[in-house]
């Protein structure tokens, strides 16, 4: 058995062209109305932890993972609780 190391590389989205932001989402299997992430229903995508509505300027989407949350830092330390075995 070996090890591979895989280098992540991150990348902001807070000057991303908000075109770009929708097409990423839809990428994902989510939507937009240019102003909120949407389930694929329609209804307004919430954080996974604050259920708070995500909008495309303060989403993010960390390594290894599809899930979409606000980029606050109770979203952040409560998902890399959960899955810090993703990154």
């Amino acid at each position: 058995m070996f090890k591979v190391n895989v280098m992540v590389r991150l990348l902001s989205l807070e000057d991303a062209p908000t075109a770009f932001k929708i097409k990423l989402v839809q990428e994902l299997g989510y939507s937009s109305d240019g102003t909120y992430v949407l389930e694929k229903n329609g209804e307004r995508c919430l954080d996974r932890y604050t259920k708070e509505p995500v909008q495309l300027n303060n989403m993010m989407i960390l390594p290894g993972s599809t899930i979409i949350l606000d980029n606050n830092s109770l979203s952040i330390s409560s998902f890399l609780e959960e899955f810090g075995d993703v990154i």
